[in-house]
């Protein structure tokens, strides 16, 4: 799946799963791959003449509508798409009494085996979620004798899943100890943090659908313990992959742990956006005009086709938007989602659709050989691209 349909399916499914009816009413419909069309609609006739008899009249015609909607749209289609289809449909009004009935469609862009048809106050999302999941997910242990993080880089993203601090004392010993019996008490007590990083790091990623691997990293030495002595599991710890030095643990030591494992991770998403966005912002740095971040500056590049790599950041919230006014003004221009203005002329709220610009994107690039990358949000430089306006470009050559 391309990354902008996937951040075109996550955002629409992000969408589906916000509205809430208020009532049994939202209809959700998923046709499988290879499912007849025409069965399809026999059954959603059947589920109509059903749900005449709805006691209340407004969910009645709430679904009933929806149904209709649905059955209409499915007359576009003289078979089931290769991927299969999945509608949605239903009263989505935020307001007692009003009625908004939108209807959504989604041709999935891997196959979908599921067969449901389900009127609930929420749609159903769960099967499309699966196809948007990330599949590229590594476990990260960060260890030293005061703190342990556990986390996990997932796609592009880093995320601590849990942080340990212990009560495991410098080597200093206080009081009228003796040496041995301090060594003693202090062993034990590291084990016990060992153990405890161990059970911690097993629960978590003993069960983890699609962990593809486990590094292990921290400024000391209990990192090899952790990697070489019984504190994982067996099926856990045959998935270590490597151990790294890093000058910290905790929080910012699972990010380095990520920087430090180039060699381990080199065919990781995450790697490879990191080497796009190290250029990108080299070429800013040093100023060498290869570089082009906004929206505006971005898109002008790209026209004349001087992008070679496009950069658009997973929080991407451009839209062609139009803008009318009852008084008959009326303009198009590039504007974020949800931003609000008045009429230049009557000073009254403006009207405003909008359309994503996504696939606008995507065709400038096709059309001028230029790839595109989205860049997550869950690294320092992802969050500095955002802050950018959320897209930039990489240029194949200089604008004098």
């Amino acid at each position: 799946m391309k990354d902008i349909e996937r951040k075109r399916l996550k955002d629409l499914v992000a969408k589906l799963d916000s509205f809430r009816g208020k009532h049994t009413e939202l209809v959700s419909v998923y046709i499988p791959a290879g499912y007849s069309m025409a069965q399809t609609v026999a059954q959603l006739r059947n589920e109509q003449s059903t749900s005449m008899n709805i006691k209340s009249k407004t969910v009645r015609k709430n679904v009933t509508g929806a149904l209709e909607r649905i059955l209409q749209h499915l007359k576009l289609y003289r078979e089931t798409p290769p991927n299969g289809l999945a509608v949605f449909c239903g009263n989505i009004s935020e307001k007692v009494g009003d009625a908004d009935l939108e209807l959504f469609a989604v041709e999935p862009p891997e196959k979908i085996n599921v067969k449901l048809y389900y009127c609930d106050q929420r749609f159903v999302v769960d099967p499309l979620k699966s196809l948007i999941r990330e599949k590229e997910i590594y476990g990260l242990i960060v260890l030293e004798k005061s703190e342990a993080a556990i986390g996990l880089i997932r796609g592009k993203s880093v995320e601590m899943l849990k942080h340990m601090d212990s009560i495991v004392p410098g080597k200093t010993k206080k009081g009228g100890q003796s040496s041995s019996r301090f060594a003693r008490v202090r062993d034990g007590l590291l084990f016990d943090f060992l153990k405890q990083v161990g059970d911690v790091a097993n629960h978590q990623f003993q069960h983890l659908e699609d962990l593809k691997g486990i590094i292990i990293g921290g400024p000391g030495p209990l990192k090899e313990r952790m990697a070489n002595e019984d504190f994982l599991l067996t099926e856990v710890k045959s998935k270590v992959l490597g151990v790294v030095d890093t000058s910290y643990s905790g929080e910012y030591g699972l990010k380095e742990v990520m920087e430090r494992s180039e060699d381990i991770l080199a065919q990781a998403s995450i790697m490879k956006e990191k080497k796009l966005l190290d250029r990108f912002f080299d070429e800013m740095g040093k100023d060498t005009g290869l570089a082009v971040y906004g929206i505006r500056e971005t898109l002008q590049a790209l026209e004349g086709g001087n992008v070679g790599t496009l950069l658009i950041s997973e929080e991407f919230d451009w839209m062609k938007a139009t803008q009318k006014c009852a008084c008959g003004y009326t303009k198009e221009k590039i504007a974020r989602h949800g931003q609000r203005e008045k009429c230049p002329k009557c000073d009254a709220d403006l009207q405003t659709e909008e359309k994503d610009m996504l696939e606008d994107l995507e065709k400038l690039a096709e059309q001028t050989s230029a790839s595109v990358e989205m860049v997550s949000t869950g690294t320092p430089r992802g969050v500095q691209l955002k802050e950018l306006g959320g897209i930039g470009g990489i240029l194949r050559f200089r604008v004098e």
